[in-house]
């Protein structure tokens, strides 16, 4: 297709038959045979074939067929590799047949066991006796099988899968299918390096399936199981969650949410399960969150393993939503598989979206459709009000090109669009046309417009007419309210962070459900328009003396820009809001500010009229917002910063209060969350009461009482302590270095991850160049280098600091990351984000104009539209903010 660079369509794989033996653990290398079945199409005497190959060396490849009931064999004359397309060329001796039939194609090969997180790849851990291991597994998604095998790399080329591996005796293989056999290698080579016994373990035949969910891991582990409750051909489905030796139970959170999410996935699916079992590994290095591989899906170890008496309850949402997730994909990807990379968001929009609404049924106490809101839609909208962002559905010409729009609109907006939908038809008829669909194309590829019919089909409603634009173009709507006496008139315009959309950026009109209740929510009270798709409307039934508020619940994926009576009517009237419905009006209060379509002032007087809140959501939001417009006008004048920082106190302190400092027994998931966020808030804007229990607490932690903090609070109380500037030298060294420990020696498994954060909050100049020295000391594994990077970049005061570093050192970061894109992409993202002047943008600008940015181009220039927007809000809006300030005391 000439939208696309794929693979001659001339042959395809049918079934592969892939052995993988003499892995060498001191050379880190292995060797491989392929023998795949090809289905030939010509329509002339074919004379190549060509197949995906990365970093690996083949060695010899030969063709048999059987032709008028004869068998041949045509060798390979030439094998020529062609490194930026990653494609193999085999010249034949002779021409291969049309009429061939049985054609097989057998490829010897060797590869790497890289560390670079994609491939066949290594992972380095500590086992249980404190000793240095390796565990093996596979990253294959979207383009790294062939970083393992000579394949046919591509999403639509489908086939079925049989693998076998040569290990240790005493270590365990995993692949997709469970083991069929273990036994001594055929080949008679019954020991490997270092006279290790070996075995050969083959696994059944998978289903017909894509390359990239091709998987099989092996090391020394071990593993908990559970059995779904429903039957599966007449029996229940065994449900393992494997680890290295010596951290197993960690997994047995997991592994309670994923038997039972399994048989929920069946249930609202009405199409069950299809694998003999489902396996969940968690590897120590990993660049993604998980990988959804069909029957053994791998994860990062926060994603997947959890500790009751140590792990932080916040890892608790994420594990379970992680595992949902992954299992949805068994069915909404892996059954059913989109047909290109454009359509990556099929795959994870709606995984993102099923997987929440599992975690829903699981814990309906967690509200998590109103954390949803908070973090994935406002995620799914900031990025998407950007000139650089994407339309969900996004032209990919070249599958190396993929892991960019591995983001958040992919994610979050695909998952938010299809909450619009099925908010707007009801979620039931829309899982009857999911359903629909994955029993119209299973074991095949499919495309946005075939689920769209399928929905449309069960609903009555053209779905693809109303979805078209959501899905195809790039942006969504900021609806604009306008009161009158004759009615309230609604216009739509795309809407930009930086407030400046052109005639040509606001060519599209969306279809846009309004929500709209009245009257403290009385769907009755208001009976006029229900959506629109024209540029203005009015509804003609409302007034300005009335109560109302569009898109309730936040099912539509665009902004409101109420007149600023309205908003403030709203502010007064937050008792008749739901929790996400406040979450809305933060959040698009906020985004106006910035756009300068709103004033930053309002968005302050709203934020003070929410003092007296409850809900863990509402204040997540208010924090999220202070926290952004603080670190945007961190290089204001002391007095901007600290009347700020008066404002937050005046805000979370007496929620502090209220709420102390103890957990107690049975206190619901949503109170546990909140008390932590507020004791962080507090501390990180000066409120001496928590700054002083917090060292209290961290004093008796580094004496040696590791009860002293909360699991919930160590992430508040280490960044505190570490964020405070007052004291010696000599303690602020003791208490980094004590932080630094917990990096290097975790004692949980979400330790690192916590600690790491924590170091990036330090204002000592040597502390931050300590921090700065771990990305490229080999201290911290290359998967973690975002987050002390994120946090430098949030950290103000360090914020220079970590460009001038990076941009000092960035011949060795880019080496040392750029053998996984997504590392790299994430790492720069994050470290550059933060700034809020033109300076800055001039100089990142500038940076990065003579640089090769293929594989992060479009996160560059996502950052300089962020900053830039940035940039102008506190140039417009600083001076305002500072008289509000004084004005109230602050």
């Amino acid at each position: 297709m000439a939208d696309r660079e794929i693979l001659p369509s001339t042959v395809s794989p049918r079934h592969y038959t892939l052995a993988i033996y003499d892995l060498n653990f001191t050379e880190f290398t292995y060797k491989g045979s392929v023998k795949i079945d090809l289905d030939v199409f010509g329509p002339t005497p074919i004379s190549q074939i060509h197949l995906n190959a990365r970093e690996l060396t083949i060695s010899e490849a030969a063709i048999s067929l059987e032709l008028s009931k004869t068998s041949a064999e045509i060798k390979v004359t030439d094998i020529s590799v062609d490194e930026k397309a990653e494609v193999v060329a085999l010249e034949l001796s002779e021409p291969l047949p049309v009429e061939a039939t049985r054609v097989s194609l057998t490829i010897a090969f060797a590869g790497m066991l890289n560390n670079k997180m994609a491939g066949f790849y290594r992972s380095k851990y500590t086992d249980a006796n404190g000793h240095e291991a390796y565990m093996y597994s596979t990253q294959f998604e979207a383009t790294d099988a062939r970083r393992a095998f000579p394949c046919f790399d591509e999403p639509a080329l489908k086939a079925t899968f049989d693998f076998s591996i040569t290990v240790p005796e005493e270590w365990t293989a995993l692949s997709n299918m469970p083991e069929i056999s273990s036994k001594p290698p055929e080949d008679g080579k019954k020991k490997g390096v270092a006279g290790t016994k070996l075995k050969t373990v083959t696994f059944a035949t998978t289903p017909i399936m894509s390359t990239y969910l091709l998987a099989w891991a092996c090391g020394d582990f071990e593993y908990v199981e559970a059995f779904t409750d429903r039957l599966y051909n007449g029996k229940k489905v065994p449900v393992r969650v494997y680890t290295t030796k010596g951290i197993v139970k960690q997994g047995e959170f997991a592994l309670q949410n994923a038997y039972k999410i399994v048989d929920y996935f069946s249930e609202i699916f009405d199409i069950d399960y299809v694998l003999p079992k489902v396996d969940l590994l968690a590897v120590h290095e990993f660049s993604h969150g998980a990988m959804e591989n069909w029957g053994l899906i791998t994860y990062r170890t926060t994603a997947l393993l959890f500790d009751p008496e140590t792990s932080d309850s916040k890892y608790k949402n994420r594990v379970a939503y992680v595992v949902a997730h992954e299992l949805a994909h068994q069915w909404f990807g892996n059954l059913v598989t989109m047909e290109w990379w454009s359509e990556l968001w099929l795959n994870e929009g709606f995984a993102t979206w099923v997987g929440w609404l599992a975690i829903d049924y699981l814990y309906p106490d967690w509200d998590v459709f109103a954390v949803f809101v908070s973090e994935s839609l406002q995620g799914a909208l900031n990025l998407d009000s950007l000139r650089q962002s994407h339309a969900i559905e996004v032209p990919v010409k070249s599958a190396l090109d993929i892991d960019q729009i591995f983001d958040a609109i992919s994610y979050l907006k695909g998952a938010s669009s299809i909450r619009m939908i099925s908010s707007h038809i009801g979620v039931k008829t829309f899982l009857k046309g999911v359903s629909n669909y994955l029993r119209q194309h299973a074991y095949g590829n499919a495309t946005t417009k075939d689920l769209w019919d399928a929905v449309g089909q069960e609903s009555g409603v053209d779905v693809n007419a109303i979805m078209d634009d959501w899905i195809t173009k790039i942006g969504f709507p900021v609806v604009t309210v306008i009161e009158s006496p004759a009615g309230v008139t609604l216009r739509q315009d795309r809407f930009l962070s930086s407030g400046d959309a052109t005639i040509e950026e606001n060519q599209t009109s969306w279809w846009i459900p309004l929500g709209i209740y009245t009257d403290g929510g009385s769907a009755s009270a208001y009976s006029g328009v229900s959506s629109f798709s024209s540029r203005e409307t009015i509804l003609a039934g409302l007034g300005p003396d009335d109560f109302y508020k569009l898109n309730r619940n936040q099912t539509g994926v665009y902004r409101v820009n109420y007149p600023p009576e309205r908003l403030a009517k709203l502010g007064l009237a937050k008792d008749m809001l739901s929790i996400t419905d406040k979450v809305g009006l933060i959040a698009d209060a906020s985004a106006m500010a910035l756009a300068g379509l709103g004033s930053t002032t309002g968005l302050l007087g709203l934020l003070d009229g929410l003092k007296g809140e409850e809900s863990y959501v509402v204040w997540s939001e208010i924090v999220a917002r202070l926290s952004s417009l603080r670190s945007a006008m961190f290089e204001q004048p002391e007095e901007v910063k600290s009347g700020l920082a008066a404002f937050t106190r005046s805000l979370v302190s007496p929620a502090v209060k209220k709420l102390g400092w103890e957990f107690k027994d049975g206190e619901d998931y949503l109170t546990v969350q909140l008390r932590s966020l507020l004791i962080g808030s507090a501390g990180t804007a000066g409120d001496e009461e928590v700054i002083a229990e917090a060292r209290a607490q961290f004093a008796k932690y580094i004496a040696g009482d590791k009860t002293a903090i909360h699991p919930n609070l160590r992430r508040a109380v280490f960044s505190i302590v570490l964020a405070q500037e007052e004291g010696s030298e000599q303690e602020a060294a003791l208490a980094y270095g004590a932080v630094l420990k917990e990096v290097l020696q975790p004692t949980s498994v979400d330790g690192k991850e916590i600690a790491l954060t924590a170091l990036g909050k330090s204002k000592r100049p040597e502390l931050i160049k300590r921090t700065l020295s771990l990305i490229l000391s080999g201290e911290v594994a290359v998967q973690d280098l975002h987050t002390p990077a994120s946090a430098l970049a949030a950290n103000g005061t360090a914020r220079w600091e970590l460009w001038r570093y990076i941009k000092s050192n960035w011949t060795e970061i880019y080496a040392l990351m750029s053998g996984n894109m997504v590392i790299l992409d994430r790492f720069v993202r994050l470290s550059i984000s933060r700034f809020s002047s033109q300076e800055a943008y001039d100089d990142i600008k500038a940076f990065f104009a003579d640089k090769d940015t293929h594989g992060y181009e479009r996160s560059v220039g996502q950052a300089l539209d962020v900053v830039g927007s940035f940039a102008r809000w506190v140039e417009r809006d600083a001076g305002a903010v500072s008289q509000w300030l004084k004005e109230r005391g602050y």
